[in-house]
């Protein structure tokens, strides 16, 4: 009887020339969808090409011959592949090689090849140099191995350039492929200078979202009731966010009664009691991989909101309302953090950390500052058509009982913004206002 030795990085059984097709690809649409989970009104193959295209123009400009890609945000943005997500956002061990022009190159875990190579943005898969490297205390090791297999790569295939883009990576690795004669570059902050302007797929796939969203902040909604505990609301948003196609939840942003103030504690098995505040956050990875960020305030009853509580309420929602209104294609981001609503004195110790920031496969660039921040965290730049950006409001006061968080997201258009996010506000503590 023979022995027939499986070798885990062998990538003989993988097929780059004819594909290996989801079985649910092979319709009228030439292998448009890869899974039920697509909104069927996204062309997902325009949605990766058009990304990539802008990927490789910006390259093109900046003189790369390639980028080596760790980060799986951009990976996903590049080529749309996902692998393990979560695994690989702590572990830098899976990675491509994208060139301006020329095949890409997927360097991937081991017997896991097929989950990507259904796409056709990518040509080839290699076995990753850097499995296990740094829980087996091995990255001085892989390191070489790393550098000689991207810089033949560059070489080959780098259009005559050796300046090479790095999004992340441990310094081993980078002082590794300089002494191999690479211009290591860091390019995550070009990267996302690139993502921070939308196709319109990825407006469609942004949409589709935050319907999500907003299915499962009206689950959380519902739920609320004295004795409900955070994390039974906590588990009621991520059950209905799965349910709805999206993937995870970055934050734990969801508290009640005394714990909405400060902003940013997170859920706990605290239970809420009538009359208090319940806040949250979606800070959602949804459909499609894209980002939901709004945020909501709701009052467990019975009984009727306290006018401190309205008046809580009815700063954020001015905050916002008032923030939204300002914007305007190609408005600066400084005039922006100057014209932005005034936080009252006592609310400006504990004001949430930005005007707005943007989104797209997370919370992205611009991030646009408080006037009184802009020195430490503003950068200059311009809001210009296709960018997606969320506008952020927390009022509560040090030492304060309870706080109010909103937010709403919306997109840049030619000629001015248009509402993402829907969810409509609590009449109960706006009504009485003109």
């Amino acid at each position: 009887m023979s022995i027939v030795v499986f070798d885990p990085d062998s990538t003989e059984d993988v097929d780059f020339k004819d594909r290996m097709r989801h079985p649910a690809a092979a319709d009228a649409a030439g292998g448009m969808w890869l899974s039920d989970t697509e909104p069927s009104f996204i062309d997902a193959d325009a949605l990766r090409k058009g990304r990539l295209a802008k990927l490789r123009g910006w390259m093109r400009d900046a003189g790369y011959g390639a980028v080596v890609l760790l980060d799986p945000y951009n990976q996903r943005y590049a080529t749309g592949s996902r692998n393990m997500f979560g695994y690989f956002l702590r572990n830098s061990t899976r990675y491509f090689f994208i060139p301006t022009d020329g095949p890409i190159v997927l360097f991937e875990y081991p017997q896991s090849y097929h989950v990507s190579m259904v796409l056709d943005t990518i040509d080839e898969a290699r076995p990753s140099k850097l499995v296990w490297s740094s829980v087996s205390g091995r990255d001085d090791e892989t390191a070489g191995p790393f550098a000689d297999e991207i810089a033949e790569l560059l070489k080959k295939l780098g259009g005559g350039s050796m300046k090479l883009g790095l999004d992340r990576c441990s310094h081993l690795q980078a002082l590794a492929l300089e002494k191999r004669g690479c211009e290591v570059k860091d390019c995550q902050g070009e990267i996302l200078a690139v993502r921070a302007v939308k196709t319109p797929e990825e407006v469609k796939c942004l949409q589709v979202s935050m319907a999500g969203a907003e299915a499962a902040v009206y689950a959380v909604r519902e739920a609320i009731k004295p004795g409900v505990s955070e994390n039974e609301l906590f588990a009621i948003m991520y059950g209905e966010v799965i349910r709805q196609g999206g993937e995870f939840i970055e934050t734990r942003l969801l508290t009640s009664g005394q714990r909405t103030n400060p902003w940013f504690n997170e859920a706990s098995g605290r239970k809420i009691r009538p009359g208090e505040l319940l806040a949250l956050d979606t800070d959602t990875i949804g459909c499609y991989g894209y980002y939901s960020d709004f945020s909501r305030t709701f009052r467990c009853g019975p009984g009727k909101p306290t006018p401190y509580q309205k008046s809580l309420y009815q700063m954020a929602h001015d905050q916002v309302q008032h923030n939204i209104s300002i914007v305007k294609p190609g408005m600066a981001f400084r005039e922006i953090a100057e014209k932005a609503w005034k936080i009252p004195d006592r609310f400006v110790d504990q004001r949430y950390t930005s005007v707005m920031h943007g989104v797209g496969m997370h919370g992205e660039t611009p991030f646009i500052a408080h006037a009184m921040d802009y020195e430490t965290y503003g950068r200059d730049g311009h809001i210009v058509p296709g960018m997606v950006v969320s506008v952020e409001s927390y009022i509560g006061e040090k030492g304060g009982r309870e706080g109010v968080k909103l937010e709403d997201e919306i997109l840049i258009t030619e000629t001015g913004t248009e509402l993402l996010s829907r969810f409509p506000y609590e009449d109960e503590f706006l009504e009485g206002r003109a």
